[in-house]
């Protein structure tokens, strides 16, 4: 575009008729808001770095090196135990050359096997090692260095250092290097297939290897049920009893709205839908909507308002002068603590308890995500999602598989890879392939309201206008934490206990992660879960006294809740409450799953 270049004067006659004519004139132009341009430079490098925002980065190694470079004593430490650890390579490497087998190292799974104690594997990984543990001596306890830009630094240096471990090549690997020879090569002719597949499926967005034999509505997301509410966010399943007289008080679940409902209804044998079902319990569970970029205005208002007080209000209809069992999980939970907060403020008793699965009102220690939260990493994200309007999941699933880089990245591809054989994906590995999306409004509102100014914990938290008291909550509740959340940790779910006025108060600890922690099953022979209930609204424990003064328990803790749900509900059974209601304004629509769960 001419007008677009700068304006350079011409020799020759027709400059004068040139510099004349109005065409060869550019057009004077305001200058762009200096706020605009900044925002569209974000959007152009996010495209670069995947959302992530260099600047966190760099200001984090800087703050490590121009602390460091304060700290001599410090600086003579890092020095002394990099001479330590050459020396002790080079003692190794001596003693490994005998050839006489030599464990490289002790603690890491990864380097138990035999072939790894024979030379030179056993060098590489006793290397590595120590390579490992200087560096993670380097960068920690610097003093000055802020406390988040340490946990940046170790992010970004973990990620390097796993990206660098031998087990992941194959002229460094003894394993690999064996399976090669056993099978003369098959496994990287297998692992080369398993590639060239896993392109072509990332192209055509179907998903991981095996995950196409769970269907859902066939033998995951299953349990019978109709659809009995549709609005432009949710619709509402209500699931078929099974049991000729069941409790009074319907559940009603919020799952979190970055995930599909159905990790809380796969296979029979673990999904806790059918499992309460068969308890003699109604259950109601919200399916949210998969946004798209028209829904990119949505806010929290609007999830509060036809998400949770929507079904709230036909659950109570449908089944009505009864009060309801209401389940929140991850930030599904979050969002009933805020609809609680505020039922409870206006009067509203239809809330006959609150359970928490895996939910957070304290977000001041987020865990390892709190790596992807800081007022720049957000501005970046914003830039980003102002393109599409959504927050694509493959953009979430990225994320959350640098938190966990080894089992989620490293080690599925030296597998597939490498030893060219497919992990057989299971029902949960299935629904976690299942991605959403979220809209832009809506999850840069979450994400600055709740992770970054933790509005919700310290009071200042508004939902249609009027500041969320968590204090006015005082129904029974029930919450659970898992112990090894890296999305949630345990103790930031216990600080509910501080910051509600329940009187009948229980906290469930068990084993296991953010999802599989809870999809326990009723019966599994690795679980394990501490569980208190306190009857007042005032005694209170730090999170290290309450492990260390509650004893441990063999086994699922969704018996204990089940329990629990039925000591808390009306004693008299009563028969089951039709599917919906045409009278009330609820009919069935369609038959469960229904076509939110559906949408890709």
């Amino acid at each position: 575009d001419r007008t677009a270049m700068p304006h350079r004067r011409r020799t020759g006659s027709t400059v004068d008729d040139m510099l004349n004519s109005s065409a060869d004139i550019p057009e004077s132009r305001e200058p762009q808001d200096p706020a605009e341009l900044a925002h569209a430079l974000r959007a152009q490098l996010a495209t670069v770095t995947g959302g992530l925002a260099p600047d966190v980065y760099v200001n984090a190694w800087w703050d490590w090196y121009l602390n460091l470079a304060k700290e001599p004593p410090k600086q003579l430490q890092i020095m002394q135990d990099a001479v330590a650890t050459a020396v002790d390579n080079w003692s190794f490497a001596l003693r490994a050359a005998t050839g006489e087998p030599v464990s490289p190292t002790a603690g890491d799974a990864r380097f138990g096997g035999d072939a790894w104690a024979q030379w030179p594997f056993n060098i590489y990984a006793h290397s590595y090692r120590n390579y490992v543990d200087w560096w993670q001596k380097a960068w920690s306890n610097v003093p000055g260095v802020a406390p988040e830009n340490e946990r940046t630094l170790d992010f970004v240096a973990r990620n390097a250092l796993e990206s660098l471990s031998p087990t992941n090549y194959l002229a460094t690997n003894p394993e690999l290097l064996d399976t090669t020879r056993v099978e003369a090569g098959e496994n990287l002719v297998r692992g080369f297939s398993n590639w060239l597949e896993d392109i072509q499926r990332t192209f055509e967005g179907t998903g991981p290897s095996g995950t196409e034999k769970f269907v859902v509505g066939r033998n995951i997301a299953a349990t019978p049920g109709k659809v009995v509410m549709r609005n432009d966010l949710v619709e509402l399943i209500q699931y078929s009893p099974v049991t000729q007289a069941v409790f009074a008080e319907p559940i009603l679940i919020i799952p979190a709205w970055i995930m599909k409902y159905y990790v809380l209804d796969l296979s029979a044998s673990n999904s806790l839908v059918h499992y309460l079902v068969s308890q003699g319990h109604t259950v109601f569970m919200v399916s949210w909507k998969n946004p798209t970029a028209s829904d990119r205005g949505l806010g929290m208002d609007d999830y509060l308002r036809l998400g949770i007080q929507a079904t709230v209000d036909a659950v109570s209809r449908i089944v009505p002068d009864q009060r309801i069992h209401s389940v929140g999980y991850c930030i599904g939970g979050t969002l009933l603590s805020i609809a609680a907060a505020a039922c409870a403020a206006d009067g509203d008793q239809r809330l006959a308890s609150m359970t928490l699965l895996a939910a957070q009102q304290d977000f001041s220690e987020p865990g390892e995500l709190s790596v992807f939260i800081s007022p720049s990493q957000l501005d970046m994200l914003e830039a980003a999602m102002s393109r599409t309007g959504v927050l694509k999941s493959e953009q979430m699933g990225a994320a959350f598989s640098l938190l966990r880089s080894r089992d989620l990245l490293w080690t599925p591809a030296v597998n597939s890879y490498l030893r060219g054989k497919r992990d057989s994906p299971n029902d949960l590995m299935a629904w976690n392939a299942d991605g959403t999306r979220m809209p832009s409004h809506m999850h840069a509102e979450s994400l600055r309201q709740l992770y970054l100014n933790n509005a919700l914990a310290r009071g200042e938290f508004h939902a249609e206008g009027r500041r969320v008291d968590l204090t006015a909550i005082q129904v029974p509740m029930f919450v659970v934490g898992t112990e090894t959340d890296h999305v949630a940790p345990w103790q930031s779910v216990y600080k509910a206990r501080g910051l509600t006025r329940s009187a009948d108060y229980t906290f469930l600890l068990t084993s296991g992660g953010h999802n599989a922690g809870i999809v326990s099953g009723p019966t599994h022979p690795r679980r394990r879960y501490r569980v208190r209930t306190w009857l007042n609204a005032g005694e209170m424990l730090t999170p290290h006294a309450w492990f260390e003064t509650t004893q441990p328990q063999a086994g699922s803790w969704w018996p204990i809740w089940q329990h629990w749900l039925a000591q808390h509900s009306s004693q008299a059974l009563v028969a089951p409450p039709p599917l919906g209601s045409a009278a009330a304004g609820y009919p069935p629509i369609a038959d469960a799953p229904g076509e939110y769960v559906l949408q890709k």
